[in-house]
């Protein structure tokens, strides 16, 4: 060994390592570029979805095809119809970039990232609704209680048969008394003085702001973890799924995230009561999110264990009580049948879910009732056997419930596109990174079931 360079050099080792520097330096200019290509394709994508979304059926809910004038918005006289091959190419192009943007975020500038994330939500926000009629459903249960004094917990959207907003509902919904806590079911009769049109906006502006404010949440908490901040930001921000369907459609599983997020942030700052208090005031928007207050519990170990687990115990306490006393009050025992309706919708199934979707293309029928209770089973013993990891100190606690998200959108028999949103905070937080990858590969799968969905059923496809 020579003792005259360093290790690994020759006679010529000052121009063998300049190199590598050299390949090194040429290799992060490519990655840099085909990032900001990424992000153009999600521009580009998004400006197209829509400009095009009132001409194109596709991306409309069912129940506004042809979208009337007065709830097209901005872009609704362009008169672009991308038709079904069209839309599933815009799609398909949209999740490539943002995977792309994923995988070369560490070398992209941030403020070029943030700037994309919020360009899309502008262009989806002034869009029509895009893809689901929920956005409806929420003005008519808030509607149901505030103009027409009926119980959203006791009776479906068939109680306002003559309401104008009545044949905008989804068939599916229109005797299903509503799914949602009761925080969100409370917002929704603040909103139901409003025009259908301006209530749309309004859940639309509540679930870009909310999808905003988990970014910033999910990038400020990836940098006390030690996690790449851009990169964090990206995997929730650019996601087609939040961007299109969520944004787009306005849901308010972004609501309940982003106060689902900030509670975590808060916990794993030590913070417990208040980040208790956030996880639980999520479940009052949608019940998934107490899924993860457990994990938030069995990971509170250390020297100050006993302590930490005692304030997220009081945090939570807490705030469900004052919850469930306001839920009381305004929606009296109507509100003891939220659980048996959220089990009727799950035990419902359909083909969007992943199972679902296998079992309908083997031609087994989208679900029986035994294999929903199988699937519950696998979910239940695996988030018990997750849960046990993180309380024995094997597991980080964030991580544990990312894949305890993972194992339930997987085995979920009733499941829609957006709900994978549930999963992307935890991913772009996790220590694990197969997680984040995970998430992608979630992603485009679900993507892909549902573009198939917008192929006629007359038309057949190989192999499908």
């Amino acid at each position: 060994m020579s003792v005259h360079g360093p290790l690994g050099a020759t006679q010529s080792g000052a121009f063998e390592l300049r190199a590598p520097a050299l390949e090194t330096g040429v290799s992060s200019s490519s990655r840099t570029r085909l990032g900001i290509l990424g992000l153009s394709g999600l521009l580009i994508t998004g400006l197209l979805i829509s400009i095009s979304a009132a001409g194109t059926d596709s991306l409309l809910p069912e129940t506004v095809r042809p979208v009337p004038n007065w709830l097209a918005g901005p872009f609704g006289n362009t008169g672009l119809d991308l038709h079904v091959a069209g839309a599933i190419a815009v799609l398909g192009l949209m999740f490539g970039c943002y995977a792309i943007v994923v995988h070369t975020a560490d070398r992209l500038p941030a403020r070029m990232v943030l700037t994309c994330i919020a360009a899309l939500y502008a262009l989806v926000l002034l869009a029509p609704p895009l893809i689901s009629t929920d956005v409806f459903s929420y003005q008519a249960y808030g509607r149901m209680l505030a103009l027409y004094g009926a119980n959203p917990y006791l009776q479906g959207p068939h109680v306002i048969l003559l309401d104008p907003l009545y044949p905008l509902i989804g068939a599916k919904w229109v005797a299903t008394p509503t799914a949602y806590g009761p925080v969100f079911t409370a917002l929704s009769y603040v909103f139901a003085p409003l025009s259908i049109a301006a209530s749309v906006f309004a859940y639309k502006a509540i679930a870009a702001v909310a999808s905003l404010a988990t970014v910033a949440v999910v990038w400020n908490t990836a940098r006390l973890r030690g996690t790449n901040p851009v990169r964090s930001a990206a995997l929730v921000g650019l996601n087609p799924l939040i961007v299109v369907y969520g944004v787009g459609g306005g849901h308010n599983d972004l609501l309940m995230l982003a106060l689902l997020v900030a509670g975590v942030a808060l916990v794993f700052q030590h913070r417990e009561r208040a980040g208790a208090s956030l996880m639980v005031l999520a479940t009052g928007v949608k019940l998934t999110a107490g899924l993860f207050l457990p994990f938030a519990l069995a990971g509170a170990g250390g020297r100050l264990a006993r302590s930490r687990r005692r304030d997220i115990l009081i945090g939570a306490a807490a705030t469900a009580t004052v919850i469930a006393a306001v839920g009381f009050a305004a929606f009296g025992r109507g509100l003891l049948h939220l659980p048996a309706t959220v089990l009727h919708s799950q035990r419902e199934g359909d083909w969007h879910s992943i199972p679902g979707f296998i079992g309908e293309r083997l031609g087994l029928g989208v679900f029986s009732h035994v294999v929903a209770l199988m699937l519950a089973a696998l979910f239940a013993g695996t988030f018990c056997w997750l849960l046990r990891r993180v309380w024995r100190g094997e597991l980080d606690w964030i991580d544990g419930a990312g894949w305890a998200t993972v194992v339930l959108l997987l085995t979920a028999s009733s499941f829609l596109p957006w709900y994978v949103a549930w999963l992307l905070p935890l991913a772009a937080l996790a220590t694990d990174r197969r997680l984040w990858r995970t998430a992608i590969v979630m992603t485009g799968v679900v993507q892909v079931i549902q573009m198939l969905g917008y192929i006629p059923h007359s038309v057949s496809m190989p192999g499908l």
